[in-house]
């Protein structure tokens, strides 16, 4: 069976993106994870003014994997700086953790400290259609292609990764489905065949409100999830995934347990249990404060260690990227032959801005974990989401569930 989006399917991402998840989908604070941090009104990253997300789901098919026609378990994310009404480069930074992956414009990025238009996010076989897909879009919209970035995580496991079925047109279609507002987090967009820490995993988001010398300043995090390995995965500082690993047979499933029938899972260990940390993350980074490049790469790094909270040590098979941008940073385009009008943020006063990276980039993990739900993809193939009442459990064990 083909992936296809209709018309109608598309309006209703862009729907879903809008009104966020379903109106009972709890998140992490939802489920009394406690966090360090003020967030902003959505706790997204759409708490920075002008930034838009669209995203677009791609399922179809179950059974056998036949390449070419499925099952499909992907899709597309977009985060837009500037939204869909502008392309103009923004100041940017990034950071590879670990390079076990590819995210193009790093050339623009080092040299120039820029990102133009928006930001893709899909699966490892993806890039080049949403390369395709982004610069067609701008060629049409301004008369010009750009030189965007766009980054992948692999979602083989789940999806019928060689069957290439995210195409330049399901690019366009996130882009023009991207919208301010709540974001939708788990089994979507990009995330949709995404493993995290062992679990289902996908896309989250989480935002911080600082005031820096009288201002409010906000920083937003969005995050495609699939990395980590499951005895590792910490919740607010308590060893989650140690104490699930106590409980398991092949998967966190007691019923299934208890028949003695173990589900097939993402793992290559024994006992069912992943052996290897692989998969890959990545964190996108903005802020409405005026960084410059510079500033921008180090607030960059500090998503890293928002990611180590989560007990990753960043394994050799992940490829664990981060791409930061400012909205308000006077760009300095290359082509332009004055200087840009720049207000300079003061180094001596960052601070806050990288522990909010952290904190946000923390949370937007977490989310991304909770949002997930359960999926089948390729041949049977079963991936569990995060059991939320075993959760609870755990934090209440180590007095970490807020009240």
């Amino acid at each position: 069976m083909k992936a296809v989006i209709t018309p109608l399917a598309v309006l209703a991402a862009g729907m879903l993106l809008s009104l966020g998840a379903q109106a009972d989908a709890p998140r992490a604070r939802d489920l009394g994870v406690p966090f360090e941090g003020t967030p902003g009104k959505l706790n997204a990253i759409t708490d920075i003014a002008g930034v838009e997300v669209g995203q677009v789901t791609l399922i179809s098919g179950e059974g056998a994997l036949q390449v070419g026609k499925g099952p499909v378990r992907t899709g597309v994310t977009m985060v837009l700086p500037r939204g869909r009404d502008s392309v103009k480069p923004v100041n940017a930074g990034f950071f590879n953790l670990n390079g076990n992956g590819e995210m193009t414009g790093q050339s623009y990025l080092q040299d120039f400290g820029l990102s133009y238009g928006p930001i893709g996010i899909s699966n490892t076989n993806a890039i080049g259609p949403l390369y395709a897909g982004i610069t067609q879009w701008s060629a049409q919209k301004n008369g010009s292609a750009i030189w965007p970035v766009v980054a992948e995580t692999w979602d083989g496991y789940l999806n019928d990764l060689e069957g290439l079925h995210v195409t330049p047109q399901h690019a366009v279609k996130a882009i023009e489905a991207a919208r301010s507002g709540a974001v939708a987090e788990g089994n979507v967009g990009g995330g949709t065949g995404m493993i995290c820490f062992g679990f289902k995993g996908g896309i989250g988001t989480a935002s911080r409100v600082v005031t820096v010398d009288g201002k409010d300043y906000t920083v937003g995090v969005l995050v495609q999830c699939n990395t980590g390995l499951r005895e590792t995965l910490r919740v607010a500082g308590t060893p989650v995934g140690h104490e699930l690993a106590q409980k398991w047979l092949g998967c966190y499933r007691p019923e299934l347990a208890a028949k003695d029938k173990t589900p097939r899972c993402q793992t290559s260990g024994e006992g069912g249990k992943p052996s290897k940390d692989q998969g890959s993350i990545i964190i996108v980074v903005g802020t409405d404060a005026p960084l410059s490049p510079t500033q921008l790469n180090r607030v960059a790094r500090r998503a890293s260690m928002g990611l180590a909270r989560l007990g990753s040590f960043a394994g050799n098979q992940s490829g664990d990227i981060i791409v930061s941008f400012s909205t308000t940073g006077a760009a300095n385009d290359p082509e332009e032959e004055k200087p840009a009008n720049t207000v300079l943020f003061p180094n001596g006063l960052i601070d806050p801005l990288f522990q909010a990276t952290v904190e946000a980039t923390e949370e937007s993990i977490t989310n991304a974990l909770v949002a997930a739900r359960d999926m089948t993809g390729i041949d049977g193939y079963q991936v569990y989401a995060l059991p939320h009442d075993a959760l609870k459990s755990i934090l209440g064990k180590y007095n970490r569930l807020a009240r």
